[in-house]
């Protein structure tokens, strides 16, 4: 499979996993009857999460090449895989961000409804919570026994299923299609920067700040993001 077909293919993944995920954590908020998720919980549910996607990546990467895992697929997925984490990431602090700039506020029902919609973000949780997802990623290319269980089965067969139907599958293909075209993006843009030195042009930076300002976050995060 080339490169483009095999990022699409990740693309469609990611984004039905998210989806997935979506109904878990619907589920885990009644269970929580609404209240708010402390840090601890929110950064060991994102650890549960993003192991079992590493999982599943490497389940799809391995079912590609006949069920032996070439080099190839396996670097290139890694790679897709991290810029997706680290595009949960930049997305994160955006979103912290933007909330934190219109928290000066001091009315007291606009400074609730903030916290009440406010993500908890920790960078040093964050950047854990990749780290060890990588790893183990990385662990599954020397082990690839570890990596078979049943819900991560369940995960692949749930997410190959879906992309077959007709209406859900199309929609998911196009943001699989989103998906490539970010990711290409983000390999040209990181060429430019390596030639130029990572050097930005003042105009360009400008126009970035205003936008960082302007613009909130992925509100629908769990699918979609690459920044």
């Amino acid at each position: 499979m080339d490169f483009l077909s095999f990022t699409f293919r990740i693309g469609v993944i990611l984004a039905i996993y998210g989806f997935l995920w979506w109904f878990i954590n619907m589920a885990l908020k009644i269970l929580r009857r609404g209240k708010r998720k402390q840090l601890i919980e929110s950064y060991s549910i994102k650890l549960v999460r993003y192991a079992f996607l590493a999982d599943v990546i490497f389940l799809f990467s391995r079912d590609q090449s006949n069920g032996e895992l070439t080099l190839n697929n396996f670097m290139v997925a890694g790679l897709i895989l991290m810029i997706y984490f680290v595009g949960k990431i930049q997305s994160k602090q955006h979103q912290n961000s933007f909330l934190n700039i219109r928290g000066g506020d001091n009315t007291a029902g606009v400074q609730n409804l903030l916290s009440s919609i406010k993500p908890i973000f920790d960078i040093r949780f964050e950047v854990g919570v990749v780290v060890l997802s990588m790893l183990l990623y990385v662990g599954f290319y020397f082990a690839p026994d570890w990596s078979v269980n049943p819900i991560s089965n369940w995960f692949l067969d749930s997410i190959l299923n879906i992309e077959e139907t007709p209406v859900f599958g199309f929609i998911f293909k196009v943001v699989g299609f989103f998906f490539l075209l970010s990711v290409l993006f983000k390999i040209v843009n990181g060429f430019f920067s390596i030639f130029n030195g990572g050097k930005r042009s003042q105009g360009n930076s400008e126009v970035d700040n205003e936008q960082d300002d302007e613009q909130d976050d992925d509100h629908f995060d769990d699918y979609t993001e690459i920044k």
